[in-house]
């Protein structure tokens, strides 16, 4: 008898619920319902309809440049296009950098920039005006601002046009295979954040980071092939490529490395070779494994300060067919940055002809470490700017930073709704 009474309430509940249409859904649902047919060129000016829709105005769609120095307009039809926006000490920077909206009242209303996130990878920022901004208005452009950073990035697959916008220089060959192997520059979620940066942007070739989140464990890979141009992109199209497939296939550090090797050698012969940093970051305890193939070791940063390197005994880099590598383990605090760099950072020549050197890189990362923290991402990006800045603008080798944020935790709670 319980039983039947209380299936009886469950379909009242059902039947209870209000189905209809209201105003936010429809604006977000005409998004949805055309974006599988909408062919990528259209994408920005429906978005830029739907604001007007809403009272919006002067409806911009910026995307980060390569060089992550500006915000570039994106161009169509009922869309502002202005000039890019500098990424430092801009509106339109500022909700980039934070992820938050930003609202600058002005004399006819207000204008708002609201970040672009595609899960936690930043994408830009949409900006527009209103004439007054309330709670019902944040909420609704919070929502199409997500909604429109993934239609971009859905579209980005298979169209050039959001790529043109982003290059604001010239792009060697070589860069251009390196960026279409990268995963999202940033991604961060509540136990954990990563984020990287290639310098130079335009002319990068062997360098690359790979990383991908598989339940609790942080995979992580930062490489430098050896060498300039085609050659060193091959070589670490074919590391990465070699990477991913142990990742998926195989479990230890080690035979990741062993898998790597191998196709190095196979593929390059013994005269060629790809330095690697591999590691496992547990993200719920903040246990890290690490292996070191012929890389500069990473940074520990805790405070903002530089604690240690993080040692490990260094293997042979991939692809000279070195023993099985030990595992180096340590253990993050939680708010722990990790900081992953590349020879080219220390080894660029500055003035006198003196090497850039490991100490002035973290004299640089401590004095930054005294500034107020604007999150890891734009911390990140400051200190490649700063870094870049030292060496006289100097970029002759490849220069990558890949950093590590662990918080821990857990976040089961995401997946219930309330």
């Amino acid at each position: 008898m319980g039983g039947r009474n209380e299936v009886a309430n469950r379909v009242m509940d059902k039947e209870s619920v209000d189905r209809s249409e209201g105003f936010g859904e429809r604006v977000l649902g005409l998004l949805l319902d055309r974006a599988r047919l909408m062919p990528p060129q259209l994408i920005a000016p429906l978005i830029a309809e739907e604001v007007v829709g809403i009272g919006g105005r002067d409806v911009s769609i910026l995307l980060q440049d390569y060089a992550q120095e500006l915000l570039v307009p994106l161009p169509g039809g009922k869309l502002h296009v202005g000039q890019p926006e500098p990424m430092a000490d801009s509106h339109a920077g500022r909700a980039f950098l934070s992820e938050d909206v930003v609202e600058v009242p002005q004399a006819h209303g207000v204008r708002m920039y609201l970040p672009l996130l595609d899960g936690s990878d930043q994408v830009g920022v949409m900006a527009l005006t209103l004439d007054a901004v309330g709670e019902d208005d944040r909420r609704l452009l919070r929502r199409l601002a997500a909604l429109a950073a993934e239609m971009l990035v859905t579209k980005n697959a298979y169209t050039d046009l959001f790529f043109q916008a982003r290059r604001r220089e010239p792009m060697s060959v070589s860069a251009e295979i390196q960026w279409s192997l990268l995963p999202p520059l940033t991604m961060s979620v509540p136990q954990v954040a990563v984020a990287g940066i290639l310098e130079p942007a335009y002319r990068v070739a062997g360098d690359s980071f790979d990383y991908a989140l598989n339940d609790n464990i942080l995979h992580a890979a930062v490489i430098d092939a050896m060498g300039h141009g085609l050659d060193a992109a091959a070589m670490a199209t074919i590391a990465i490529g070699a990477y991913r497939h142990a990742r998926r296939v195989f479990i230890s550090l080690p035979e990741k490395y062993a898998f790597m090797d191998d196709a190095i050698a196979r593929q390059f012969g013994p005269d060629h070779f790809v330095t690697a940093q591999l590691m496992h970051v547990n993200v719920a305890t903040g246990e890290l494994e690490l292996v070191n193939a012929g890389h500069p070791a990473p940074l520990l940063i805790r405070d903002g300060k530089v604690v240690r390197q993080l040692e490990s005994a260094t293997t042979l880099p991939v692809g000279f067919g070195g023993e099985e590598p030990r595992i180096k383990e340590h253990m993050l605090q939680r708010g722990d940055r990790v900081l992953c760099y590349t020879d080219g950072i220390i080894e660029e020549h500055v003035a006198g002809g003196e090497p850039f050197g490991e100490e002035r890189l973290i004299r640089c990362i401590n004095r930054l470490g005294e500034e107020p923290s604007d999150g890891m991402r734009a911390d990140l990006r400051r200190l490649s700017h700063t870094l870049k800045r030292e060496r006289a603008g100097r970029t002759s080798d490849d220069a990558t930073l890949f950093m590590i944020e662990w918080h821990g935790g857990t976040v089961d709670h995401l997946a219930v709704l309330d």
